[in-house]
């Protein structure tokens, strides 16, 4: 695996992987690796010729209030990893190569941000838009792959993609979990031993909504019990759990069309989003 930092050593190494129509798949990340990522990795290499993964973490998706200082960075391990599961090229630019000119040029999110952590985190889908845009021009993919844990992030590079042409398949990957069912997150590593099972309520408590609702009970009902087991659990503040449309993250008050149940809420300093598919019985 080559480690690359400069876009012509990139541009390079890449024009040497394409030769002969060898096809190039993109995973991109802010680093802290798990096997989540590794499961990215893995759908990748099923899809294309060689894997390109990047470790970026970028300042603009960052609020002024947020965890861009300590966010966890540890490239050795990280690289261990990405090679050990068959990454080509790890492209590893620093803020002056991502940004030369300052983040000037910027893109709009698309209707998917709006709402959600569209409101919770004002700007930051913004930041992702302008990152992914930027990753995309920079290694030109046949295919990039994201994880569906960040759900709302996945339909806005979705509908960036297809609003601007850019003709890259945008592929999502079923969140990977612990035994336990907690969604697997870089930033489960800030959890305390008491946080890290008090913090098994998440997932819990959105699966038996996501059964409640399919059986007919109320959204409305199914969504408040959620909120009284997370504020029970310690989760506070809640910033939202919401049932919305699958393809277009439109709000819903009934199940009549696939949807996913989609939840953020803080447990002590440590913001935690989770969300599960719910189906419309037959």
């Amino acid at each position: 695996m080559q480690i690359i930092r400069g876009k012509a050593e990139l541009r390079q190494a890449l024009s040497m992987l394409r030769e002969g129509g060898g096809t190039v798949a993109l995973v991109p990340t802010m680093g802290a690796l798990h096997a989540g990522h590794i499961a990215l990795v893995a759908e990748a290499r099923q899809r294309a010729d060689h894997v390109v993964a990047s470790i970026f973490v970028n300042p603009t998706q960052f609020g002024a209030n947020e965890d861009l200082g300590r966010y966890p960075r540890r490239e050795a391990s990280d690289a261990r990893m990405l090679e050990e599961a068959g990454t080509a090229i790890l492209w590893a630019p620093d803020v002056d190569t991502m940004y030369p000119n300052g983040p000037e040029i910027t893109v709009k999110a698309g209707p998917a941000a709006a709402g959600l952590d569209g409101d919770a985190r004002p700007g930051h889908f913004d930041g992702v838009a302008t990152v992914v845009a930027r990753l995309f021009d920079q290694v030109r993919p046949d295919i990039a792959v994201f994880g569906e844990k960040d759900y709302q992030q996945l339909l806005v590079v979705r509908q960036m993609v297809a609003s601007l042409g850019l003709g890259i398949d945008i592929v999502g990957v079923p969140t990977q979990r612990d035994a336990d069912g907690l969604a697997l997150s870089s930033r489960n590593a800030y959890l305390s031993e008491d946080e890290r099972r008090a913090a098994r309520a998440l997932p819990r408590s959105l699966g038996e909504a996501a059964q409640a609702i399919i059986a007919g009970t109320p959204v409305v009902e199914a969504i408040d019990r959620v909120r009284e087991k997370l504020a029970a659990a310690g989760f506070d503040p809640i910033d939202y759990v919401e049932l919305r449309d699958a393809s277009t993250l439109e709000p819903m008050t009934t199940l009549d069309r696939p949807a996913r149940l989609l939840a953020a809420a803080f447990l002590g300093r440590t913001r935690l989003i989770d969300n599960l598919p719910v189906e419309p019985a037959e």
